[in-house]
């Protein structure tokens, strides 16, 4: 995760303070969400327990990093007069945190149905479920990275890939589907593996929504109704 890079804020003097501090927490907070999501897949792929565990306890953080966030902007609105480009970094700010602690919540649910998962034995090869996640954490890595280095190109980038998600999840549903209806046996095992999928569908989700707030912060274009118009 990028913890470097062009950090001229908008304003100066004390609003300035503000504002990196506000890209600090950000950056802490994306550091611990990709670390999490990481903890995650692992504690699935590598069956286990201890580091299932971690995510969850680790969780509150994000949450507590959260609200940090929403206290700065809070704070910054009230106490300057903002001009219009600090106003659109407030609500940025403000609604990437929001993306990346429902990030943490759902690599939350992974680590929990990787516990139920190694309850039992695999039922198979885990291929597409990785593949995901790679995705997932690429398009995450991304999205800060966009916001750190002001790449509104990088974010839209981004945005096409979460397509790719869609498709391998939707597939993927279709496999396990076949599993549960051939060997009834196999329902549990099926159902958390099609939840953790879903899990990091929305997760890729998320991501794409951090990149339409970072190209919207940069070029001051709301993307996000030009892709609804033409799904």
């Amino acid at each position: 995760m990028p913890t470097t890079g062009p950090n001229v804020p908008f304003s100066n003097g004390p609003a300035a303070e503000q504002i990196v501090k506000i890209r600090e927490t950000l950056l802490m907070m994306a550091s611990l969400t990709d670390r999490n999501l990481s903890l995650a897949m692992r504690s699935l792929v590598d069956r286990d327990e201890k580091l299932a565990a971690s995510v969850e306890a680790e969780d509150s953080q994000l949450d507590e990093l959260e609200v940090a966030v929403d206290e700065l902007v809070i704070n910054h609105m009230a106490t300057h007069a903002p001009v219009a480009t600090d106003c659109r970094f407030m609500l940025v700010a403000s609604k990437i945190s929001s993306n990346l602690e429902r990030i943490g919540d759902q690599a939350v649910s992974i680590a929990r149905r990787s516990l139920e998962l190694n309850r039992e034995p695999l039922l198979k090869p885990l291929i597409d479920i990785p593949r995901m996640a790679n995705m997932a954490e690429g398009m995450l890595r991304d999205g800060i990275t966009a916001f750190v280095d002001r790449k509104p190109e990088l974010a839209q980038g981004i945005i096409k890939r979460d397509k790719e998600v869609d498709m391998i999840n939707k597939q993927l549903a279709r496999e396990l589907t076949s599993f549960m209806l051939e060997d009834p046996t196999t329902i549990t095992r099926a159902l958390n593996l099609t939840i953790v999928a879903r899990c990091l569908e929305r997760i890729a989700d998320h991501c794409k929504n951090i990149a339409e707030e970072v190209y919207y912060l940069y070029q001051a274009v709301d993307i996000r109704h030009e892709r609804a118009a033409g799904a």
